[in-house]
C-alpha cells in the first residue's frame, strides 16, 4: 500500500522512516524544504505541494498528518479537502485534544471522509523501531489501515480502542500518567542529592533499572539523561507543558474523579522554578531523552 505523510518533524521523520523498513510506500511533503531533501535522501518519495501529493496516491487514499496539535491540524486538513474524495482517509497521529478529532471528524463524515485518531506513544526512537498506537475510528478505515499499524509497532503495541477519539482520549489519559511519573522520578532523585550521602546519580537509575520494582522505560531514559548530562548542572529547571496534562486534568474534573498526583505534576510545571530544583531539572532532562522536547541550557 502507498500512504500520504504530512509533518516531517522529530517524531514524524522517524515514523516515515519505520514506515519505509517495513514495505510501506510513502509520499511525503513538509513546509520544509531542507527536511524534505533530507528524507528524499533516505529513497522517500517527495512532493512539493499537498496537491501533487494527494493525486499520487492509490484511491481509496490515506493520508497521515504528523504536525502540532490545534490550528495546524486544521490548517492541514482545509489543505487536503479539495483533493480528497468520498472514501479517503485522514489519520491524525499527533497529540490532538480528543474533543477536537470528534468535532474534525463529525465535519469530514459530512463529506463522505474517514477521520482516525491514532495516539502515539514511544518517543523518537519508538517511532524509529517501533511505536505503540492507540487508535480510534470506524472499523472499515481502520481494517485498512491494520496491516500497516501492526508492523510500525511493538509487538502487542497497537490498539484499535474504539470508535472515533477514543486513540487520542487514551494517549491523554497516558501522558497525564505520564507526567505523575516522570515527576517521582524527578522528586526521588531531589531527594538523594540533599541527603548527606555522595553516590554517582547515573549508576543508581542503572540499577533501578535492572531488576527492581520500578524498572521501565522511563528509569532508563533517566539513566540517559545523566550519562548525556552529568549532573545536571547546566540544566534549567524549565518543564514545558504541551497541554496533554492540562486535558487530563480538566476530563477527571469533568468525571469526577480525584487526580491528586497528576494535577500536582501539572501544577509543578506551572509553578515559578527554583534555579537550582534538582527534581525538575530530571524531569527536563528525561523529557528530551525519551521525546527530544526543548532543554533549557545555562
Amino acid at each position: 500500500m502507498n500512504i500520504g505523510f504530512i509533518g516531517l518533524g522529530k517524531m514524524g521523520y522517524n515514523l516515515v522512516l519505520n514506515m519505509k523498513d517495513k514495505g510501506v510506500q510513502v509520499h511525503a511533503y513538509a513546509r520544509n524544504k531542507d527536511t524534505l531533501k533530507q528524507i528524499a535522501k533516505e529513497g522517500i518519495k517527495t512532493f512539493e505541494t499537498i496537491e501533487q501529493l494527494v493525486l499520487s496516491l492509490e484511491k481509496p487514499r490515506a493520508v497521515w498528518i504528523m504536525v502540532t496539535a490545534g490550528v495546524a491540524v486544521d490548517s492541514v486538513i482545509d489543505s487536503l479537502l479539495p483533493f480528497l474524495s468520498p472514501g479517503d482517509t485522514i489519520i491524525d497521529g499527533g497529540n490532538s485534544r480528543f474533543t477536537d478529532t470528534l468535532r474534525r471528524g463529525d465535519a469530514l463524515q459530512e463529506k463522505g471522509l474517514f477521520f482516525v485518531d491514532a495516539g502515539t506513544s514511544g518517543g523518537t526512537s519508538g517511532a524509529r523501531n517501533g511505536a505503540c498506537m492507540m487508535v480510534g475510528g470506524e472499523d472499515e478505515p481502520v481494517r485498512r489501515l491494520e496491516p500497516m499499524l501492526k508492523l510500525l509497532n511493538v509487538e502487542g503495541g497497537y490498539l484499535h480502542v474504539g470508535k472515533r477519539g477514543s486513540g487520542h482520549y487514551v494517549k491523554m489519559v497516558h501522558n497525564g500518567i505520564e507526567y505523575g511519573m516522570m515527576q517521582a522520578i524527578g522528586e526521588g532523585f531531589e531527594i538523594l542529592r540533599k541527603s548527606e550521602f555522595e553516590m554517582d546519580f547515573e549508576k543508581v537509575a542503572n540499577v533501578w533499572g535492572n531488576g527492581s520494582i520500578i524498572a521501565g522505560y522511563l528509569i532508563n531514559k533517566t539513566k540517559s539523561a545523566f550519562e548525556n548530562n552529568g549532573n545536571l548542572e547546566e540544566i534549567v529547571p524549565i518543564i514545558d507543558a504541551l497541554g496533554e496534562g492540562q486535558w487530563t486534568v480538566e476530563e477527571a474534573i469533568r468525571l469526577g474523579v480525584p487526580a491528586p498526583v497528576i494535577t500536582n505534576s501539572l501544577f509543578v510545571r506551572y509553578s515559578t522554578k527554583d534555579p537550582e530544583a534538582f527534581s525538575n531539572k530530571v524531569v527536563a532532562a528525561l523529557r528530551n531523552e525519551f521525546g527530544g522536547h526543548k532543554l533549557h541550557k545555562k
